[in-house]
């Protein structure tokens, strides 16, 4: 039996270029990744198959192909066999929430079988390859590590950020990716500015994210008024250095000087939102070139 996690990835800032003609965006983004996140389970079995638990469950209860599913399929094709699992997947982050949920789970379930691979020979392209077919953030939740993201997403660098505090906020709404974009009407536009090698300190990362944005925030507030909610509900709390949507929403994050203020401000928000999901959460737990 084998154990694996699936973090939340977190978009520290989103640029949207212009379309592309494979109906993609061109993107710039930071993506980092958390301490909190699904877990899936892999044991033995005759047949391939999948049993979902956890909070968000009844969310996915719908699915009559679920991405962990496509995924496990597509290792069998690179294997040219069977490869009979019994998945469990621990559902702890919300559904189309802008944390890159199912990206992360299909992310898990290709290490999981990399790492019970028994063939004689792994390439590892060949599963770079898959997880880019499978969606665009699923290559940099297969990596897991912090990077710039370029392209529709699969365009990749590591980039160093130091571990940071966060707060994650979800006011309990789900939003379809491509519904955000349909409702996309200003966008920044991609390679106006400069990346820095790394980040010393969170300070300095503060100052370089006060100076981007995330273009989908504003038409994922059209479509869902709570997530404005959610952004002054985390601005309000003393302390804070930056408060942000994640992804294509509804997940907002706030970032915060250390862990005790971190935790405290999740505290209060959760005695305030009870219906809310609210974590407290690190970012970036260890530098890629450690």
């Amino acid at each position: 039996m084998l154990r694996v996690f699936a973090p939340a990835k977190i978009n520290l800032f989103l640029h949207v270029g212009d379309r592309r003609s494979d109906g993609y965006h061109e993107l710039e983004s930071l993506a980092v990744f958390a301490d909190v996140g699904d877990t899936l389970k892999f044991e033995p079995a005759d047949t391939l198959s999948l049993a979902v638990e956890g909070p968000f469950a009844a969310s996915l209860a719908g699915e009559a192909d679920n991405l962990v599913l496509r995924t496990a399929r597509g290792v069998a094709q690179i294997a040219q066999r069977a490869l009979p699992r019994k998945i469990t997947l621990t559902k702890n982050l919300p559904v189309a929430a802008g944390v890159g949920g199912g990206s992360s789970d299909a992310a898990a379930t290709l290490r999981a079988l990399l790492l019970q691979w028994e063939g004689d020979q792994v390439v590892l392209d060949d599963f770079v390859a898959l997880a880019s077919e499978l969606g665009s953030d699923v290559p940099v939740c297969f990596f897991g590590q912090s990077s710039w993201m370029a392209g529709r997403g699969d365009d990749m660098a590591r980039a160093s950020v130091p571990p940071l505090h966060a707060v994650l906020v979800n006011p309990g709404v789900s939003i379809a990716t491509r519904d955000v974009f349909a409702e996309l009407r200003e966008r920044t536009g991609i390679g106006a500015g400069e990346w820095p090698e790394r980040f010393e300190t969170a300070q300095s990362l503060f100052d370089f994210l006060r100076t981007t944005k995330n273009d989908l925030e504003a038409p994922a507030l059209g479509l869902a008024p709570q997530i404005g909610e959610a952004l002054r509900t985390l601005r309000s709390v003393a302390g804070i250095e930056l408060a942000r949507m994640s992804g294509s929403g509804a997940t907002c994050f706030g970032l915060f000087p250390n862990e005790a203020m971190a935790k405290n401000a999740a505290a209060s928000i959760a005695a305030s939102r009870p219906n809310w999901w609210v974590k407290s959460a690190q970012l970036a737990p260890k530098d890629p070139e450690d």
